[in-house]
């Protein structure tokens, strides 16, 4: 089934092929009629399925939903959202984590949405395997924050139901500092 973003929203999309691979790096959601004093909010999930600058996918789809129109007073002043992925490539079944997945911009892809985020919200749920890319993400939003208001969800968004979907993520709490270990 395929999933559309919402209305009254333009998307653009950076993808690249490596490697006879396709990598989607970046999605970019900003509402129309966007004030100029807007916040970003940057959602990081675990790696991109099928949408792009003219469709959606469910997880897509479902954050758009929370963050643009849901009215939940944490995103009251958000008129942009900015997908990344801790793996880059793209597929939907199957998926190892491998680190080819990762593709060669990602880590820049990464740390530039956090950078220009007000609003970091981490969206792989409370379980993530994938240790050493959920560490490289915790490391960089250890160097932007205390700037960044952070948020984690308590599942997949392609699994997600609205009620207490988001919530309060402590970076202290979320994982041990690489050096502690």
């Amino acid at each position: 089934m395929p999933y559309l973003h919402i209305p009254n929203v333009s998307v653009k999309a950076r993808f690249a092929t490596e490697n006879g691979l396709r990598y989607r790096y970046r999605l970019e959601i900003t509402k129309a009629c966007a004030p100029s004093g807007m916040k970003t909010a940057c959602v990081v999930m675990q790696n991109p399925s099928y949408a792009g600058e003219t469709i959606a996918d469910k997880s897509v789809q479902f954050m758009e939903k929370n963050v643009f129109e849901r009215g939940l007073p944490e995103f009251a002043q958000v008129g942009r959202l900015i997908v990344v992925n801790q793996f880059a490539f793209i597929q939907t079944n199957a998926f190892q984590g491998l680190a080819h997945e990762n593709g060669s911009k990602n880590d820049r892809a990464i740390t530039d949405a956090i950078i220009e985020s007000d609003i970091v919200i981490i969206a792989w749920g409370k379980s993530n395997r994938f240790e050493q890319r959920k560490e490289f993400v915790m490391n960089v939003l250890r160097s932007a924050s205390p700037a960044k208001t952070l948020y984690m969800t308590r599942m997949h968004p392609s699994r997600g139901r609205y009620e207490g979907f988001i919530q309060p993520l402590s970076i202290s709490n979320a994982l041990p500092a690489a050096d502690s270990r």
